[in-house]
Formats: structure tokens, C-alpha cells, sequence
């Protein structure tokens, strides 16, 4: 048998190897940890926030970001969400490449950061065809943090007094945002209060900054412009957060 004959056959099996996000799109990643509700229980995390995983989640978010050539990323509870510009072309924009590294990027970084135990992490690919669609989907994945946080504090609020998880949840199924809110309020505690990062989440990327410095060939103080990651525990929200994407985008767009 011709052995290029055999490997051209053999390849035409990898159903998936030609599948690419379409040129001009911007490109979304969303990771999400696998059997995390199990995994922080398991690993003895604080309920409903705790600092270090947070911390794990910004460092494995940050590692996506720079790894992969990202613009921006936002990390909410096990969610990681990053968008690229139109004209990304890494691992020339094959979705098997894109979301087989960038779940195992994240794995590696937070197993590696945590050492007590491994994490694993899912990842698919979201598309967007302008920049209202992208901005959306920020607004979208920052609306499902404010949700799932105040649904956090009050199901494990609930469970701290004792309640079982099924009654937690039949408390709390189908009643509103005030109801959620004044039952936190009569424990002592204002959800509005709790910080930024629990219910608007955490944004990394890059900012420009200058820097001075000593050319010693010219012999004098000079000005260079630099960049750096910023990780933001401050969010806008709303329509505020909607025109920070909106920057953003602009700043990295050729359309």
C-alpha cells in the first residue's frame, strides 16, 4: 500500500480538521468548569464566594488572554468568556485547535495554581458578525453574574441555617428580585453591598501606559508607551458596560 495514498485516507476520518470560524467574525471563547458545583464542594471552598478560587479564576483567565492573543476576557464564578479580533488567525482559526487548547490551557493553569487537586474545563466557540452582537454577549454573560450571585447568596444563606438543599431551592424557586434581596436584608446582609467582583464579575486586558526611562546613546530621560494586563474588580454595568466593550472593540477593529 502507498503510504501517502494510506495517510491521505486515514485523514479524511479527522471529520473536523477543516472546520474554521468564519473569516471577518469575531470570535468568542466561553470555558466553564467541569462538575465545578462538585469540585468546590469537595475542596472545601467558602460558599457562596471564596477569594482563592477567584484568584485561581483570574489567574487561569489571564493565562487564556495572553496564551491565545486575546482582546479582552471576563471570568464569573467557573465561567471564562474572551473575545479576539476580526483578523485572529491563530492555529489559523480551526475549531478543533481553538477549543481543544484553550480547555487544556486552562486546566494546566488552574490545576497547576490550585496543587491540591485537578480541574478540567470545557470550552466552544461563540461568533459574532458585528459589534453589537459582541457587545450583547458581554452584557448577556455579566446579567447571568448578577443572577447567579444574588441566587448564591441566598441558596447558601438558606443552607447555613440549616435547610436542606431541596428546601433551599423550593424557597427560592420563582420568586423575584426584591423577595431575594429583602430575604438577604432580614439576615443582615445587602446584596448591593457585596463586593463589585461577586456580582459584575472581573475583566482582564491590556492597557498602554508610559514609562520613563535613561537612553544612555543619547544620553537622556526618555518616554516609552508600554503595555500592560489590567484586571478590573470595578465593572460597569448596564449600559455603562455595553459602551467599556464598545471601546474596546473599537480599539481592535479594522471595520
Amino acid at each position: 500500500m502507498d503510504s501517502n495514498e494510506f495517510d491521505k485516507r486515514m485523514r479524511q476520518s479527522e471529520y473536523f480538521h477543516a472546520l474554521r470560524c468564519l473569516p471577518g467574525a469575531w470570535v468568542v471563547l466561553r470555558l466553564d468548569g467541569r462538575g465545578f458545583t462538585k469540585f468546590t464542594e469537595r475542596e472545601s471552598f467558602e460558599k457562596p464566594f471564596d477569594g482563592h478560587f477567584q484568584a485561581l479564576m483570574r489567574e487561569t483567565t489571564q493565562a487564556l488572554l495572553q496564551e491565545l492573543q486575546g482582546i479582552y476576557a471576563y471570568t464569573e464564578s467557573d465561567e471564562i468568556s474572551l473575545v479576539f479580533r476580526q483578523d485572529w488567525d491563530l492555529f489559523d482559526r480551526e475549531v478543533e485547535k481553538i477549543v481543544s487548547l484553550s480547555a487544556s490551557i486552562a486546566s494546566a493553569t488552574f490545576s497547576l495554581a490550585y496543587q491540591q487537586s485537578k480541574a478540567y474545563f470545557d470550552s466552544r466557540i461563540w461568533l459574532g458578525t458585528d459589534k453589537a452582537q459582541v457587545v450583547d454577549y458581554f452584557r448577556w454573560r455579566q446579567e447571568d453574574a448578577v443572577r447567579c450571585a444574588l441566587n448564591g447568596w441566598c441558596h447558601w444563606t438558606l443552607r447555613k441555617e440549616g435547610k436542606s438543599p431541596a428546601e433551599a431551592m423550593a424557597i427560592l424557586h420563582g420568586q423575584t428580585l426584591a423577595f431575594k434581596k429583602d430575604l438577604l436584608v432580614q439576615r443582615g446582609l445587602s446584596f448591593d453591598e457585596t463586593p463589585l467582583w461577586q456580582r459584575r464579575g472581573t475583566g482582564i486586558y491590556f492597557e498602554t501606559y508610559e514609562k520613563s526611562g535613561y537612553d544612555p546613546i543619547i544620553g537622556q530621560e526618555v518616554t516609552a508607551t508600554r503595555r500592560r494586563v489590567t484586571i478590573d474588580e470595578a465593572l460597569p454595568m448596564k449600559e455603562s458596560y455595553g459602551t467599556f466593550i464598545q471601546h474596546i472593540l473599537d480599539a481592535n477593529s479594522f471595520v
